[in-house]
């Protein structure tokens, strides 16, 4: 059921390494996100895949991971994600995307769950080293990437507290926790 894939779908940010995802399965998550909604059907939209260690590796290096994590640089060698897409805005088609990359990337992870992988959507790129590093032309606005493996961590939901902080954190034994606000606080009518 699509109930069990969202409440299993967490961003994960440490992955077993060695668990390669094919690009056979990559090109399968896009073609998934294909059948997304897009603003006035443009489909602006273009990916870039990787499954290669050696391009992984030039991605990586372009990528914050976790804003509430102070001083946390990311995954260590070996787990690290095995696969990345990342989204393109093609600017000869729109000059805007709308929600339509944040409409692809949910699916796309979704899709990922659903085949027992797991990933993180990562909005902190230094974009213009990774264009220059990528060769990717100026038409294409970097909108997010993708980071996705098999997840190496438990990641689960905990109540916001009485203080309101929403900021994840990790605890001694390293499992994520990502508080959440109650059902009857965000329905408001």
């Amino acid at each position: 059921m699509i109930d069990d894939v969202v409440r299993r779908s967490r961003s994960y940010r440490r992955f077993y390494q060695e668990t390669a995802i094919g690009m056979d399965t990559l090109r399968e998550l896009v073609d998934l996100s294909r059948y997304s909604p897009s603003a006035g059907n443009l489909q602006p939209l273009k990916y870039i895949l990787s499954a290669d260690p050696e391009k992984n590796a030039l991605i990586f290096q372009h990528l914050g991971w976790a804003g509430y994590l102070k001083g946390w640089p990311g995954p260590e060698e070996g787990e690290r994600p095995s696969a990345y897409i990342i989204l393109l805005g093609d600017t000869g088609i729109s000059k805007s995307v709308a929600w339509d990359h944040g409409i692809s990337a949910q699916t796309i992870i979704l899709g990922a769950a659903s085949r027992g992988f797991g990933g993180c959507m990562i909005g902190t790129i230094n974009k213009e080293k990774l264009r220059s590093d990528l060769n990717i032309p100026s038409r294409y606005k970097i909108l997010l990437a993708l980071a996705l493996g098999k997840p190496k961590e438990k990641v689960v939901v905990d109540a916001v507290g009485a203080d309101g902080d929403i900021k994840y954190w990790r605890d001694e034994e390293n499992v994520h926790h990502v508080p959440k606000r109650p059902l009857d606080e965000i329905i408001i009518g």
